[in-house]
């Protein structure tokens, strides 16, 4: 058997309570997680997957259908760790795996919230550096990020910079490398002889340090990376990190970029730095005011101008203009989202198609301006429209006949879209492959155009799931080459349940 088709039949939401169990007595790790994600999963059918697989118990565990009565810590520590992750597991399943050999294991307890005082202590104190730095990445607790500040393995305190518990006075004195004692230690210096720099073309299968690591005695990357955390680190008080604008480094530069707290004149002069992605991201930065907006406006850059069109407060003048120039996509800009109804209107009457293709992508139009789009000469301004609910079968064909492949596979996105006129779509031509994809998830999409799609490779997989498929040909379907292809029609809830008792029953 197919081990695709029995994980397709695990997410069958017809599949009937007796096949699950059956699917639950030859699982495996695949299998368990397809089935631990059943909406109808009983309690009785969870702690019998539990039991098999430990994978079926730690996504169960993830999603709090088992309890701490449910698991054995020594059977299954990662269940166990599921469970202190979402905070629901007991005290002393924290102190058994603080001692676990695994030191992944530690790992993970380190990043659990709500840990005994005791235990902290312990992987505080544990001779893995990475469980150190795992704690101090995910700690609450204030106190213990100040502790971890000075210790003596540069990666812990890199991992207390990025911590937003950790202290201003902290985070300042990790930033600048003042009142602290200096590391003597760091992930290069433990297996390298310094001085090294590591190659970016590292060839060698074992090696996890990062492209660029150095190392010359003063731990240079790392501590790099630390005053990068801190950059980034909303509660790295503003006036420790302003200097940093004018930083020769790049990295640093533009971890400065996605802060709101910075003076008016340290944006804008981030605004011209030389790096597009620094003032992209000042772009998108919700603290920049008007008129840094509208300076930035006719930045050279293109993704510099897209990132700006999607800033919640971006005047819609600047936006009309940007939206011609900017090529922003098919996608709703918080500021149009924001409009007011006068300015929907006048968006709408603009002579400027770009203006009007921005209200387009709304989907809660009043009817005449939905109606007065959706009859627009710009195709754009039509495709963007095309999907709003409430459109009729004539106002959908009336957009293809108009503008062609252009318009067609948003129209197949329209939930109003009739059966007739997507079994339409499909024998259009010159087919829009994009469209079968549209109409392979429809819920309305009749069988006759979902034969269409099953043609078509990337459609094909989506087709085969769809409830509509005549039994018979959902059964066919099992045997084709495409594994997708097959895996969904396994998952149709319309496979005939006799067919689904063969599947869960025949084993190779």
């Amino acid at each position: 058997m197919d081990h695709h088709l029995l994980c397709g039949l695990a997410a069958n939401p017809a599949l009937p309570p007796e096949l699950v169990d059956r699917l639950i007595s030859v699982a495996d790790d695949d299998l368990a997680d397809d089935l631990a994600c059943r909406a109808d999963l009983s309690r009785a059918q969870a702690l019998a997957l539990a039991e098999r697989v430990e994978e079926g118990a730690v996504r169960l565990a993830y999603e709090g259908r088992l309890t701490a009565a449910d698991i054995a810590p020594v059977a299954q520590p990662a269940a166990a760790l599921a469970l202190l992750g979402r905070g629901a597991g007991r005290p002393e399943w924290a102190r058994l795996l603080a001692a676990d050999p695994d030191h992944e294991r530690r790992e993970k307890l380190a990043a659990c919230p709500g840990l005994p005082s005791d235990v902290v202590d312990t992987l505080a104190a544990d001779p893995d550096v990475r469980v150190v730095a795992e704690l101090a990445l995910w700690t609450t607790t204030p106190d213990i990020t100040v502790r971890l500040a000075t210790h003596p393995h540069a990666e812990v305190r890199r991992a207390v910079a990025a911590n937003e518990v950790t202290p201003p006075a902290t985070l300042a004195a990790l930033l600048t490398g003042a009142s602290h004692p200096a590391a003597r230690h760091c992930l290069v210096c433990d297996r390298e002889e310094i001085p090294f720099v590591h190659d970016p073309q590292c060839s060698r299968p074992d090696c996890d340090l990062s492209a660029g690591a150095s190392c010359d005695g003063s731990h240079e990357s790392t501590a790099h990376r630390t005053q990068e955390a801190a950059l980034r680190n909303p509660t790295t008080p503003v006036e420790s990190v302003v200097a940093f604008a004018d930083h020769p480094s790049m990295l640093l530069r533009w971890a400065l970029a996605t802060r709101e707290d910075l003076p008016r004149d340290t944006y804008a002069r981030l605004a011209s730095d030389p790096t597009p992605g620094i003032r992209a991201d000042i772009a998108e930065n919700p603290a920049i005011d008007e008129a840094l907006i509208r300076a930035m406006a006719d930045d050279r850059d293109p993704a510099v101008r897209r990132a700006l069109a999607h800033h919640p407060r971006a005047p819609l003048d600047v936006l009309t203009r940007l939206a011609a120039t900017a090529k922003v996509g098919g996608t709703l800009l918080p500021r149009v989202a924001d409009a007011s109804p006068a300015e929907i209107e006048d968006l709408a009457s603009s002579p400027d198609p770009a203006a009007r293709r921005l209200v387009a992508h709304r989907r809660d139009l009043p009817p005449g301006i939905r109606d007065r789009l959706a009859d627009d000469p710009d195709a754009k301004v039509v495709k963007a429209v095309a999907p709003h609910p409430g459109l009729t079968e004539a106002q959908l064909r009336a957009m293809v006949d108009r503008h062609g492949v252009r318009v067609l596979a948003k129209v197949a996105t329209n939930s109003d879209a009739t059966p007739a006129l997507l079994e339409e779509l499909t024998r259009h031509e010159p087919p829009v492959r994009k469209a079968f994809r549209e109409i392979a998830r429809h819920r309305a999409a009749p069988a006759s155009a979902l034969l269409a799609c099953l043609k078509d490779s990337q459609a094909g997989p989506i087709a085969a799931a769809h409830p509509a498929l005549p039994p018979l040909v959902i059964t066919e379907l099992l045997t084709d080459t495409d594994w997708q292809v097959a895996e969904a029609a396994a998952s149709n809830p319309s496979l005939p349940l006799a067919v689904m008792s063969d599947l869960a029953w025949h084993r190779d």
